[in-house]
């Protein structure tokens, strides 16, 4: 996912008015929306807009309709350079480029700040997102502050009672009190979901990680599981399956789905499954979307080279990386950060995706 594009105009606002909080221009509180409209000669909704960026990136808060918004953004020489941030992964593969690559950009902020970040020895997948090897394994590595990507819920919940401060990105962090950021993908996951049975798919498959199916469904598992109940279609293992995670799992799994009564619909957790997904139906002579259409829940800066275009959801990850920022600027400012925030996602419609095929 790329960060380099030009800016929108929110974007240019958000940034005017947060490099005037950093400088100290105003204090305690923001002025209002209409002084503001009328120095940066912008519209007041874009002045609106811009302050809520600010607020998502806890450098102002709202007080209620009406009153301006306080300041809390404290003086920068405050802050305590040089913190050891740990990235502890879901799995082996790597980050830095693909699929994630804004976490190399990230990396780079949070250098650029004086900060050093590491890829920790082991995933999360390796540790066996056991929570008794991770609690042994992050006591023992050296680190100021931990950032989790896609923990489960008794990772996230035991990381939220550590001692170190920690951050969860993406993962099952719903109710747990630990600083979190991510998509809202739920929605979107509707939305989707109904587009597909809108087309005539009745045989829905959604296959995701086991952190998102167990010991519950969650998140947008949940969400798709609902939504066909509610367009009358009955749902069990077919349709959130249980999968050995692993390239040799996965396609025993595809085979498996597609030896008797194969679905039409297939909606993949990750750009990486999609892909392979792709290859495995294309050795086999299946067609997409005539024999059976693909959604992918996450995007990919590989999916522009796709033809046809892939169905996906789309969010912009730069939001992200900005709330991950501040934290860290808490952090080694002393300061407790424990908000959750959340990207706004978009179902994007591809052509991977058909109706149904007739029996």
């Amino acid at each position: 996912m790329s960060l380099s594009r030009f800016s929108s105009i929110t974007e240019q606002v958000t940034d005017l008015l947060r490099m005037g909080i950093h400088k100290g221009r105003w204090q305690q509180t923001m002025p209002g929306r209409t002084r503001l409209a009328l120095e940066l000669r912008v519209s007041h909704k874009t002045i609106e807009r811009a302050l809520c960026n600010l607020e998502t990136e806890g450098l102002i808060l709202g007080q209620g309709k009406g009153r301006k918004r306080l300041i809390v953004e404290a003086p920068k020489n405050e802050a305590r350079q040089g913190l050891r941030i740990a990235f502890l992964k879901d799995s082996a593969l790597p980050y830095e480029i693909g699929d994630m690559s804004y976490i190399l950009e990230l990396r780079h902020l949070l250098e650029e700040a004086g900060h050093t970040t590491f890829f920790s020895e082991k995933s999360l997948k390796e540790l066996g997102m056991d929570v008794g090897r991770i609690a042994a394994f992050v006591t023992h590595t050296e680190a100021d502050a931990w950032i989790i990507i896609a923990g489960s819920h008794p990772v996230l919940e035991w990381f939220s009672k550590y001692s170190t401060p920690s951050f969860a990105l993406f993962g099952r962090r719903k109710g747990i009190p630990i600083a979190s950021a991510g998509p809202d993908k739920p929605p979107v996951c509707v939305t989707a979901t109904r587009h597909l049975i809108a087309l005539g798919h009745q045989r829905i498959t959604m296959i995701v990680q086991k952190q998102h199916r167990s010991p519950t469904p969650g998140g947008s598992a949940e969400a798709f599981l609902k939504e066909i109940k509610t367009a009358g279609i009955s749902s069990g293992t077919f349709n959130l399956p249980d999968w050995e995670e692993s390239k040799e799992g996965f396609v025993a799994l595809l085979e498996s789905l597609f030896e008797h009564t194969p679905p039409t619909a297939i909606i993949l957790d990750e750009a990486f499954q999609f892909h392979a997904a792709v290859y495995f139906l294309a050795t086999r002579g299946i067609r997409i979307p005539k024999d059976v259409s693909l959604i992918c829940m996450d995007s990919a800066p590989s999916f522009a080279w796709c033809e046809p275009s892939v169905a996906h959801i789309h969010w912009d990850a730069r939001p992200v990386v900005r709330r991950i920022v501040r934290w860290i600027d808490n952090v080694a400012r002393g300061n407790e950060d424990k908000r959750q925030t959340l990207t706004k996602a978009k179902f994007i419609e591809g052509g991977t995706i058909g109706a149904a095929p007739q029996c």
